[in-house]
């Protein structure tokens, strides 16, 4: 029989024991908790999925959900306008990136407009300067729509941050540059018909195209120019527009017949006006479709999307909505209210008054998403500290949080969120997060502002997949993933 100190020390050893066997269970219950977390919040990515398809691969449109009909309502099929499914050829990421320097720069002088541009922008619509090769800036996504009668199929850009609809028009008097599709001839029209100088319409027309407008004879000349000085002229008209599948039409369509347009407009025909003015695309078909219009923007230039007028045109089974705001700054852009970004399933610390000095807009032309600098600073420093173990690569053009994924056959990417007001997230998908040079250069799809009052503008990158609602009389844009691939 043991001595008393045995008996003692044994229940000792047993709690020791208890103790051990407790303070092992929670490590690993900690650390299968941090392995949860990390799951949840991070995604695991197959290196060779970062790369785009081949040049040879053919144009397919995105498979629809199970269970959903293929065709939405009255939806035309959007087309990235370079590559299998586009216009033109794609030009080099530097090009791109350079076009949507000029795209931003255009947007923030809109929304605060400079004293230097009055003169500018009080030009008569026929003494637009011409700047032979420049870029226009304004978009990487293209419909095909009809106009006329009998209806032409033309493919058109399409822009959420403009108004005004035009097309390159025969018998381009001055000058067309290459398009797909023939050039639309209205002699060819029944329903062709010119604005007067005296409609009010003509008076009216500035407001769209922030040019004054001119006269010829007696029919009215619109002036459209770009923030990088590409431009249309042409006649101020109307006809009838043909619209999906099942060819819904819309009578008296107000648009400009372009007889003087330059730019590098990819092949496409001219552009959809999708903002809020009168003369848009969107007002002009709210009688049928009320102002409502959804699209989802493909990930791959060799995939499709759509743009859908009126509702019923998603495919997102869940939605989230945050309000949409005015703004006498910027009356035609749609602004929303940014109020914060999360980083691998942590909320930065950023002061809500960065966001709110100069709003923030979604855009459909911007490529690349801009934020506030401290905004910036803060997502940058935060996703640069979970992605240390991966080397990093030089900075592509606005670029400059980039890594070389060339030695590796998977890698682990933070997940980014952005905060809208009404708890509304948008939680964004793999090709929302990086822009892909090649595997040797990837880069954090995101850039600074110089300004802390420059407009924040959530550019395409970020919307691609996603189901984008526009719900204007309501007041609200919807985010729904899986829109399309």
């Amino acid at each position: 029989m043991g001595s008393f100190r045995d008996l003692i020390r044994w229940p000792l050893s047993v709690s020791l024991l208890v103790l051990l066997f407790l303070s092992t269970q929670c490590f690993c219950l900690i650390n299968q908790h941090a392995s949860n977390h990390k799951q949840l919040h991070a995604l695991q990515v197959e290196v060779s999925t970062l790369l785009p398809p081949h040049a040879q691969y053919s144009c397919k449109p995105s498979p629809s959900p199970k269970g959903m009909k293929s065709k939405r309502g009255n939806s035309l099929e959007v087309r990235h306008r370079h590559g299998a499914c586009g216009e033109s050829r794609r030009p080099s990421h530097e090009e791109i990136l350079e076009q949507d320097k000029a795209r931003v720069e255009s947007i923030k002088g809109r929304v605060k407009p400079k004293l230097v541009d009055t003169d500018r922008i009080r030009q008569k619509a026929v003494g637009l300067p011409a700047k032979p090769g420049s870029t226009v800036g304004s978009g990487n996504y293209i419909v095909t729509l009809g106009l006329g009668t009998p209806k032409k199929d033309l493919s058109l850009i399409f822009d959420t941050g403009s108004d005004f609809t035009w097309t390159q028009c025969a018998p381009c008097t001055k000058s067309c540059y290459k398009q797909k599709e023939p050039v639309f001839d209205p002699s060819a029209s029944s329903t062709y018909s010119n604005v007067t100088c005296t409609s009010p319409l003509c008076s009216e027309v500035r407001a769209a195209t922030s040019t004054d407008p001119g006269c010829s004879g007696s029919t009215c000349v619109y002036g459209i120019q770009y923030g990088d000085s590409s431009f249309s002229v042409g006649f101020f008209a109307k006809d009838t527009l043909s619209l999906g599948s099942d060819v819904d039409t819309v009578p008296n369509f107000l648009f400009g017949c372009g007889e003087n347009n330059q730019g590098l407009f990819g092949g496409s025909a001219g552009l959809l006006g999708l903002g809020r003015n009168k003369f848009s695309a969107v007002s002009q078909t709210a009688s049928k479709y009320g102002t409502y219009f959804s699209y989802c923007l493909p990930s791959k230039t060799t995939s499709t999307g759509h743009l859908t007028f009126g509702k019923g045109g998603t495919f997102a089974k869940e939605m989230k909505y945050t309000s949409l705001l005015s703004s006498s700054q910027g009356p035609s852009f749609y602004f929303v209210e940014l109020q914060g970004i999360s980083v691998g399933g942590n909320k930065l610390t950023i002061s809500p008054t960065v966001f709110t000095t100069a709003g923030t807009v979604i855009d459909s032309g911007t490529v690349i998403t801009r934020l506030p600098p401290d905004a910036y600073s803060a997502l940058q420093g935060a996703f640069s500290k979970l992605m240390s173990n991966y080397p990093e690569a030089p900075a592509l053009s606005i670029l400059d949080t980039c890594y070389d994924f060339s030695s590796h056959a998977t890698v682990t990417v933070p997940k980014i969120s952005l905060l809208f007001s009404g708890g509304a997230e948008l939680d964004l998908q793999l090709p929302g997060i990086f822009y892909v040079k090649d595997i040797t250069q990837v880069c954090l799809a995101f850039a600074g502002n110089d300004d802390a009052g420059d407009v924040a503008i959530l550019g395409n990158v970020q919307q691609l997949t996603f189901d984008v609602v526009y719900d204007v009389a309501a007041g609200k844009l919807g985010f729904g993933p899986g829109g399309c691939a």
